[in-house]
This record gives C-alpha cells, structure tokens and sequence, in this order.
C-alpha cells in the first residue's frame, strides 16, 4: 500500500473535515480481518475511501462493496481507490443506502454512516451476513458526547443524535439474536456477532 497517497488522503480528511476513523480504530479493524479470515465486506458509508482502502490492503484476496451518498465525496473516493488500482477489488455504489438492494453475503458488515440511521442499517443489512458473519459499528461513543450527561450537551440537534446512539446500543444488547461487545477503541466500536 503506498504510504503517501494514504497520507494524503488523511490530510485531506483533515483539511476537509471528512470524518474518517481513528488510528487505533482501522488498526483494530485490520486486525479483526487478518484474524478472522474475512473475505467480502459490506461497508455503509463511504467518505473518502480511507477505509475501504485500508481494510483491502490486509490481503489481495479482499473484496469490499461501500456506499456513499454524498457526491462529493463519493467522487473523491472514486479517485482514491483508483489512484491505488483498487477498482477491481472495491466496488463502490453512489446512494443512499437505505435505498440499495443487495444480494450478495458478506463476512462482514461495516456500518460507519449517518449516525441516527444505525438500527435502520442494521436491519436492513444484517440478511445480507453470512452465518457465522460480523457486524462492526463505529463511533458508539460519538466523540466522547455517549458518555455525557443529556444536560451537558448545549445543542438540540446534538443531544437528538447522541440520543440515537444511545437507543442503538441499547438495540444492540437486547438483540437477541447476536452477542455484542462494545470495545473503547478509536471513537468506540460495537462488534456483534451472530449466535449459530
């Protein structure tokens, strides 16, 4: 993997203000998929490609399907991926996702997209795991803010949106048809994996 462009492309992140995961976030993640011997991911929520790009440099054998619905950045990553010659290996799919239809199973679902739509995501892609696939969520502790009091929280909006993450990591305990670990790696991590 060439270590420029992806520096460049965590500049951008930067410049931009695209979010992207953390350092110890996309390690934990590469990790995960070296050890468990993924294949095909499913990611909700492209940004820029960053980890789409990273979770294909553990092994050329990877494939990942990742979609983003907003055109800029839909665009950046689409010159991303082929500034590293992934085209082959990352499909990307420019919509909404609550609004793709998929076929294929995966080994692993990504969910790291708009926040208040997690259990939406959740449910609608969770027939398109494998059995003895995974689901990883990013951003459970959403900056820190999931820890709060609601009363130190001065924005409507915000306190909405850490309210929904609070509603999806109760949705996630109480799933019983999947064990769930949430991890305080990176911005938080929720990993559930489904009861055989």
């Amino acid at each position: 993997m060439n270590e420029n462009i992806i520096r460049q492309i965590k500049n951008y992140a930067d410049k931009e203000n695209v979010p992207i995961m953390t350092d110890d976030g996309i390690n934990y993640l590469i990790n995960y998929i070296k050890e468990n011997d993924v294949k095909n991911i499913l990611e909700i929520g492209t940004a820029i490609g960053y980890s789409a790009i990273m979770m294909c440099s553990v092994s050329d054998d990877i494939f990942v399907t990742t979609i983003e619905r907003d055109e800029k950045r839909y665009l950046e990553a689409l010159k991303n991926i082929k500034l590293l010659g992934l085209e082959n290996r990352i499909r990307l799919i420019y919509k909404d996702a609550l609004e793709v239809v998929i076929d294929e199973k995966y080994d692993l679902i990504f969910i790291d997209a708009a926040k208040a739509q997690n259990i939406k995501f959740f449910e609608k892609f969770e027939n398109n795991l494998n059995n003895n696939g995974t689901i990883i969520t990013d951003n459970m502790n959403f900056h820190g803010l999931v820890l709060k009091n609601d009363k130190e929280i001065t924005s409507r909006n915000l306190r909405q949106l850490v309210r929904k993450v609070k509603n999806y990591k109760t949705f996630l305990e109480e799933n019983d048809k999947y064990t769930t670990e949430f991890l305080n790696i990176g911005d938080g991590v929720a990993v559930s994996k489904r009861k055989i």
